[in-house]
């Protein structure tokens, strides 16, 4: 597929933009960063909703010959579609039982704990129920952490499934990143971390992080 552009939809914050980030990176697949601000709202305009219906990012554009030719959503689509289409640096393992482990443990923070994190699922409970919205978070994530570091830990290698990167830290570290933020106590999940610190040693996951960013703003004053 000689001659396409990638241009990501993005927020520096996203953990699903990142995820997408992240896959790029390890493909060593060049793109076109196109900033999306959540926090002023960006994702409701039109234009945008045109691109995404449900308001989110990421949105994966194909360019061809300088019109998107081809436009992808979600996070766990756009990763199996770019491993499809570029084989190399695979994303998943080649057996059938790994790649369904792999899906698995990334639908995990993908259905079961980022959501609950959502930038809007919580601004829609603080201004239901003031204050609240902290804890919800704090308290469903290290739920769904305390099952992903079992799940993980079962099989795991230098990395989630094996000893190369792949779905399962596309997933994971960006929720690791959002657990801290958000005050989660990372202590009892030391797999999870050791994976963690495995991939931040990778050229790959440094570009992808989301201090790294062109829309990150300085550390000084940023938002909660």
């Amino acid at each position: 597929m000689s001659g396409m552009i990638y241009r990501l939809y993005s927020y520096w914050r996203s953990s699903s933009a990142w995820r997408v980030r992240i896959g790029l990176a390890l493909k060593e697949l060049p793109y076109e960063y196109a900033a999306v601000d959540l926090g002023a709202g960006q994702q409701d305009a039109p234009l945008h909703v045109e691109r995404s219906p449900l308001h989110h990012v990421p949105v994966l554009e194909v360019i061809e010959g300088g019109r998107p030719s081809l436009r992808l959503v979600q996070s766990m689509a756009i990763l199996e579609w770019l491993d499809e289409v570029h084989p190399h640096a695979p994303l998943l393992p080649k057996d059938p039982f790994g790649r369904a482990r792999v899906r698995a443990l990334a639908e995990h923070v993908n259905a079961s704990i980022q959501p609950y994190q959502n930038t809007a699922v919580l601004r829609w409970l603080r201004e239901q129920v003031p204050g609240s919205e902290v804890g919800l978070a704090r308290h469903w994530i290290h739920r769904g952490l305390v099952g992903l570091e079992a799940a993980v830990h079962d099989g795991a290698g230098t990395f989630g499934h094996g000893d190369r990167p792949g779905l399962v830290e596309c997933y994971l570290v960006p929720q690791l990143y959002a657990a801290r933020r958000l005050g989660v106590a990372l202590a009892p999940f030391p797999t999870l971390l050791r994976i963690e610190a495995a991939c931040a040693g990778l050229p790959a996951f440094a570009a992808a992080h989301a201090d790294r960013q062109p829309d990150a703003p300085p550390l000084e004053g940023r938002p909660p």
